[in-house]
């Protein structure tokens, strides 16, 4: 299937390894070009390589974009180099063990820059680029443990905040040229990541949560989400406004 997405332009927020990565590369095979930034030089530019082998522009700036001066930086710098912004992945996530009721404010705190208040910067920042190029897809990448119960109470309360905005944003924007979307990924198993950590720490207690949790009996694959955001982001995905759509498996358990 022809996606139309050959040479237009992503900015990706931390696709130097995971998700991120797994979605730019999705992208890129399309004939996307592909900005990123993320903390990491070495993987960032292990990335810009990989990126690059797809026949597509890369531009990577390390920094963290959770600030707000870095993130608006990351967006001059992107426009700066390509022109204009076609399709954003607001995609960094996660927060501190832990991070529950009796957790200190800071907690909270750095649990909302990293999964909400950054997309929504980035969000109000290229959005007019987009409206007056006549095309854009902007993608939040939440979680199942925001559309349900899952997972420490500052990362549910972050993604279930993030999945709002997004229907909210794509409610209010009337505009067929501009969707807005989340994508909501379940338990994904890749080097480096959260539960490649906890398998390696307790095999046998993650082998008993995939039986009990996983329908598959495994884990899901970062390719498996780069794939539906290249679909979403894609030309093809023009109806697909204020979604939030499951990537897992079938692990949830929320009826809706």
């Amino acid at each position: 299937m022809e996606l139309g997405l050959k040479d237009r332009v992503a900015m990706i927020t931390g696709a130097s390894r995971g998700l991120g990565r797994a979605s730019a590369l999705a992208l890129a095979g399309e004939g996307c070009h592909i900005s990123t930034i993320a903390r990491g030089a070495e993987d960032l530019s292990r990335a810009e390589a990989e990126f690059k082998t797809r026949g597509v522009k890369a531009f990577v700036l390390q920094g963290d974009v959770s600030q707000p001066k870095e993130a608006d930086h990351f967006a001059e710098e992107t426009l700066k180099e390509f022109g204009r912004v076609d399709i954003l992945i607001n995609n960094i996530g996660g927060s501190k063990p832990g991070g529950n009721l009796e957790a200190e404010d800071d907690v909270w705190h750095l649990a909302f820059e990293i999964n909400f208040f950054t997309a929504v910067r980035l969000t109000r920042r290229v959005l007019p680029e987009m409206q007056n190029s006549g095309f854009g897809r902007i993608i939040n990448i939440a979680s199942i443990f925001g559309r349900e119960w899952g997972g420490n109470a500052t990362y549910i309360s972050t993604k279930a905040a993030i999945i709002a905005f997004t229907k909210h944003t794509a409610r209010a924007l009337k505009d067929d040229r501009v969707t807005v979307n989340s994508i909501a990924p379940g338990s994904i198993l890749f080097e480096g990541g959260s539960w490649w950590r906890k398998q390696k720490d307790d095999p046998e207690g993650i082998a008993d949560f995939v039986r009990r949790e996983m329908p598959f009996g495994r884990f899901g694959r970062q390719e498996e989400i780069g794939a539906v955001v290249a679909f979403v982001a894609s030309e093809r995905g023009s109806l697909i406004n204020g979604a939030c759509i499951n990537v897992d498996g079938g692990q949830s358990r929320a009826l809706f």
